[in-house]
């Protein structure tokens, strides 16, 4: 008898768990930023309408909504579904970064840096390559930060992936380093 009221308890609390993680808000790109118009902001654009392809050389700054892409070289391409990938590069002076607002009540940022941007729209993959850095903000208060050669973000699956360079020897390793916070303090402190 006392081992059917321990399952009962069990299966209540086992349900109880279930129905809070739904109610726990995630956080998600920026909804809004799927429809918003790209500006883009550089010395140099190059337009081919026909093909949708945009070069963008010098200082480049492309803004989407909350998305904000900087670095000194671009090239911009839009398929027939409207979807935009991006691609920018830094220089030997300075990288390339990406910043975003993710959906939720509060200020929550990802934001990161590399020689090499690459942004898909469409399944919103961020890649980040080349010395690449990325961080998870949260009121401007970091709560994880990723370090690695390559580094793969995707917002619909909220995961990560972290690479070392292609040709890493077993010995330099490793060459990918992370810093995650525990996601139940992270959610409670919203």
């Amino acid at each position: 008898m006392k081992l059917l009221k321990i399952m009962s308890v069990a299966k209540i609390i086992a349900t109880l768990l279930i129905l809070l993680s739904f109610s726990i808000p995630s956080a998600y790109a920026e909804k809004a930023d799927q429809d918003k118009p790209i500006v883009l902001e550089a010395e140099k654009v190059s337009v081919n309408d026909v093909q949708q392809i945009y070069d963008l050389e010098g200082e480049v700054l492309l803004t989407k909504g909350s998305i904000l892409i900087k670095g000194e070289k671009g090239n911009i391409k839009v398929d027939p579904e409207g979807y935009e990938y991006v691609d920018v590069q830094g220089n030997t002076q300075s990288t390339a970064s990406f910043r975003q607002r993710r959906e939720g009540p509060t200020d929550e940022f990802m934001q990161g840096s590399g020689q090499g941007v690459l942004y898909n729209a469409k399944t919103e993959l961020l890649t980040l390559t080349g010395d690449a850095s990325l961080k998870r903000l949260l009121n401007m208060q970091m709560l994880d930060q990723l370090r690695g050669w390559k580094i793969d973000y995707d917002d619909v699956q909220q995961a990560y992936k972290v690479y070392p360079p292609p040709n890493a020897n077993a010995a330099d390793l490793p060459l990918a380093r992370a810093i995650l916070s525990p996601r139940r303090k992270a959610t409670l402190e919203k």
